[in-house]
């Protein structure tokens, strides 16, 4: 179905196109929930909420963006809501990512951990974190958006609501803090 009749549906109160809505984007609102809130329930809870604000607010959808960078900025600012309310300090939830090769998956030899690489993962994660949760919000948004939600710098500028020059000035920004932040990790432990 096309996607502007399915809003238009949706905007008429259409309760089976809303659920086909909520089939379609569910793992993508659950997704970015979760990179923020590192908590599955949480997630799962805020995701509601999402789905929520969008079915009710359907109306002020104007069609200048993708109803995914909707969909991103709604989850986003939800997310970062439930942080503030519940005062979290953890944000991402799967850093595995940036610790694993995916190339190795298939080979079983090659998910096997040799003798210390565990502790050096364990470590290497605490350092991440450590730094990650060091660093402004608008930088820790802005890559995780980039690095683990895959969005263009275009894409983050609709959920961010600024320029694109911005997001690059905090990703950049951000990943030489980040450096920073591991190396003084580091240095203290």
């Amino acid at each position: 179905m096309d996607e502007r009749i399915l809003i238009d549906k949706i905007a008429n109160k259409d309760e089976k196109a809303f659920q086909t809505f909520v089939e379609m984007h569910h793992h993508l609102v659950l997704n970015i929930c979760n990179n923020i809130l590192n908590n599955y329930d949480d997630s799962m809870d805020v995701s509601q909420e999402v789905f929520i604000q969008f079915y009710e607010s359907i109306e002020s959808f104007r069609g200048d963006s993708k109803i995914t960078t909707w969909l991103y900025r709604i989850s986003v600012n939800k997310s970062l809501n439930y942080l503030r309310s519940k005062k979290k300090n953890r944000l991402f939830s799967s850093l595995d990512v940036l610790f694993n090769d995916d190339s190795k998956k298939n080979d079983p030899e090659d998910t096997a951990l040799k003798p210390g690489e565990d502790l050096e993962r364990n470590e290497n994660k605490k350092a991440l974190y450590f730094a990650l949760n060091k660093l402004p919000e608008k930088q820790r948004i802005a890559i995780t958006l980039n690095n683990f939600e895959d969005l263009s710098y275009k894409e983050i500028s609709e959920v961010m609501e600024i320029s694109v020059s911005e997001v690059g000035v905090l990703i950049n920004r951000g990943k030489k803090k980040l450096q920073k932040l591991i190396l003084d990790y580091y240095k203290k432990n």
